[in-house]
């Protein structure tokens, strides 16, 4: 099966303009990524992640599924179950109860949305910056028949107050989106402003651990192939993050590195690409596209689309970059360097206001 196109995303040229640009935001060599490269990147985070959503969100589709995010794995659990488990935790950790008005940032194409919908029975309201994403996640919730209960609305995350009034929300959960953000301080004060006091923000964060170390030269590139394949202006750090949400005014419930749990299998296993480890016989599909095998069928389309123009300029290099993001999260994985399930659970003071 070839990597989706799209008439909608062909046919918008900033679009085009976009993701044909997104590459120009990084160096390629991570010890020559500096100061300058990274203030460019945060300045510019919008054209930085919608450059490179508009190239992967397909890719991310055909590859992965409608949810753009890591999970835990028992033994022998299936990948869409387990995504859809990983999803439940994150509502159950945050106590979600039905009828209430919660905000999904950084939505993505809705996948986990729908699924937090449906198991918890709140009012989603999900927001992303991306019009090809959006597009897409309402596409989805209408076949799903919950577009009465999942909403989405275009909007920067960095300006949530400005978009939907303060305290506006019983609860607000991201999963491995508000890596994309110039600053944690920033997007986590936008939460905390939406949240009623009494709110609950659930979030799982994508983070170097306390091993990790950018004075060594291969943890600094590690560090840099996960921005460079996957559109972070800047990784930072568990004491970042968990700082960040004192700072803006959270009281911390709960806070654990999932990843750190002794599963029988990791959770970058799908990357890895060795289809003798897939959990289910309907799994190795997914591992497949992961295999060395799979990546060059799948890039040799790609390019292919892109020479007779089906998809725009730039998304080939997209694709591209998404190999060396797999690699370095493999590597971080591996390692213990890094981790996309850092779980807050933090609650906005009664007093606040």
């Amino acid at each position: 099966m070839p990597a989706p196109t799209s008439t909608s995303t062909m046919a918008d040229g900033r679009v085009k303009e976009r993701v044909s640009n997104y590459t120009d935001f990084f160096h390629k060599d991570s010890a020559k990524d500096g100061a300058v490269e990274k203030e460019n990147r945060l300045e510019n985070y919008t054209d930085v992640v919608n450059g490179y959503y508009d190239g992967a969100t397909e890719l991310y589709e055909y590859g992965w599924a409608q949810s753009f995010h890591f999970s835990r794995f028992y033994k022998g659990e299936g990948f869409h179950q387990s995504l859809a488990r990983h999803e439940h935790y994150l509502a159950a950790q945050m106590q979600l109860r039905p009828g209430m008005r919660v905000l999904d940032v950084g939505c993505g194409v809705g996948g986990p949305a729908r699924e937090i919908a449906r198991f918890a029975d709140v009012n989603i309201v999900g927001v992303n910056n991306n019009d090809f994403q959006i597009g897409r996640a309402r596409k989805y919730t209408a076949a799903a028949g919950l577009s009465d209960q999942v909403k989405f609305a275009k909007g920067d995350f960095m300006k949530l107050a400005e978009q939907f009034g303060e305290a506006s929300f019983d609860a607000v959960y991201a999963i491995e989106a508000t890596v994309h953000a110039p600053t944690f301080e920033g997007i986590y004060g936008e939460i905390f402003k939406v949240l009623k006091p009494g709110g609950i923000f659930g979030v799982y964060e994508w983070v170097m651990t306390d091993a990790w170390d950018p004075s060594i030269p291969e943890h600094k590139a590690i560090a840099h192939g996960i921005e460079v394949g996957d559109g972070i202006p800047e990784m930072r750090t568990t004491v970042d993050a968990r700082n960040a949400l004192k700072t803006v005014g959270f009281d911390v419930l709960h806070e654990e590195d999932l990843a750190a749990r002794p599963d029988p299998v990791p959770w970058y296993y799908p990357l890895e690409g060795d289809i003798t480890k897939a959990q289910t016989a309907w799994d190795y599909f997914t591992v497949w596209r992961m295999s060395a095998m799979g990546i060059m069928f799948t890039h040799t389309i790609l390019w292919f689309l892109q020479l007779v123009g089906l998809v725009p300029k730039g998304t080939w290099e997209v694709g591209e970059t998404l190999k060396q993001a797999a690699d370095a999260l493999v590597k971080g994985g591996q390692q213990k360097l890094f981790t996309p399930m850092l779980l807050f659970v933090a609650r906005k003071p009664e007093s606040s206001t």
